[in-house]
């Protein structure tokens, strides 16, 4: 049985602590700034009717690396220095996309650079599903952490969506963390960005000051991905399927009936389950909530699965967890009963 160290739960919380503070501080610096240069203005995705200064993702990312680098130092272990590079890379294709949009198959390319780079760094030893040529599983590996960056970015269509989602889970990695089921450097990854984005909370909670803009979800979809997958490399696929499976379902899902429609699904949209809800009759703040307690549901199913591990407890936890996004799914596709 794994010792537990309240020391090192105590260190992760106080990684979280700081890089809340050091975004919060940040956001107020840059605010003035982003209100002048970088005004999102209401499309047909938006769910604000002004413009608001976006951008605040430069503060959310350079409070996560500052901060899980100090750490890193601190515990002297070696810093991923590709996974450093390939998140700044990402964030610069999402500051050109915020000023002047992309066109949609150059910025996949450019995504796809820097996921591939962090798949192809990793260790050939390091396998998800050894039954597989190694490159065909890395292959899979880059277009699932390609859709992953990507639905990160198209979930982010909601004042406080983005925290409701990535704070519960990167809890939970901590945890893991904690107990033993996790290595250091993605715990403290997920407490470094946990923490920015409780920092960054309260600009966006309804109605936002600010939002993070692709220079902020497309380097979170990374590194919350990256951090997803190295629980799945431990061996706890399930665990990693579960902590972002409302983001998965309902992205992956609204995709799916966008094609099977004949729709440019590659255009801005307000076709999400999320987005619908709104439309049906549900407040922002009742939407986020809801999301809010599934993810802590989904967080606490994944921990079981982790905990129990054996196969059967994975089927039994994913299944559970499949079913109560359904439920959300479906409460978001009718009209409000208030």
């Amino acid at each position: 049985m794994t010792t537990l160290d309240p020391s090192q739960l105590s260190f992760d919380l106080s990684i979280a602590v700081v890089a809340a503070i050091i975004c919060a501080v940040l956001i107020r610096l840059l605010k003035p700034w982003l209100q002048r240069y970088a005004l999102a203005r209401p499309n047909a995705r938006s769910s604000h009717v002004v413009p608001t200064p976006q951008g605040a993702g430069i503060a959310v990312i350079a409070a996560t690396l500052l901060v899980a680098g100090v750490a890193a130092m601190l515990l002297h272990i070696g810093a991923q220095r590709t996974l450093f590079a390939s998140t700044i890379f990402i964030a610069l294709v999402g500051i050109a996309d915020d000023i002047k949009p992309i066109p949609v198959l150059p910025r996949l390319l450019l995504q796809s650079a820097a996921v591939g780079a962090v798949i192809f760094a990793m260790p050939t030893e390091l396998r998800v599903a050894p039954i597989l040529p190694l490159i065909v599983e890395r292959g899979v590996m880059l277009v699932a952490g390609l859709w992953f960056v990507n639905l990160v970015n198209f979930m982010d269509g909601l004042d406080l969506m983005t925290a409701a989602e990535v704070v519960p889970v990167a809890g939970a990695l901590v945890l893991l963390g904690w107990l033993g089921d996790l290595l250091v450097t993605p715990t403290i990854m997920a407490a470094s960005l946990g923490g920015a984005m409780l920092g960054f909370a309260p600009f966006n909670r309804p109605v936002a000051k600010v939002f993070l803009g692709d220079v902020g979800s497309l380097p979170i979809g990374l590194l919350l991905g990256w951090c997803l997958l190295q629980l799945a490399l431990t061996g706890h696929v399930a665990a990693a399927l579960l902590l972002p499976l409302y983001y998965l379902m309902d992205a992956t899902l609204t995709l799916l009936r966008r094609m099977a429609g004949g729709e440019p699904f590659w255009a801005a949209h307000r076709s999400h389950f999320y987005q619908r809800a709104t439309d049906n009759g549900y407040s922002v703040m009742q939407v986020v909530s809801e999301v809010f307690v599934l993810n802590l549901m989904l967080a606490a199913l994944a921990i079981a699965s982790v905990r129990l591990n054996t196969a059967l407890s994975d089927v039994l936890c994913l299944a559970a967890g499949a079913a109560a996004v359904v439920v959300v799914l479906s409460r978001f596709a009718r009209r409000s009963p208030i």
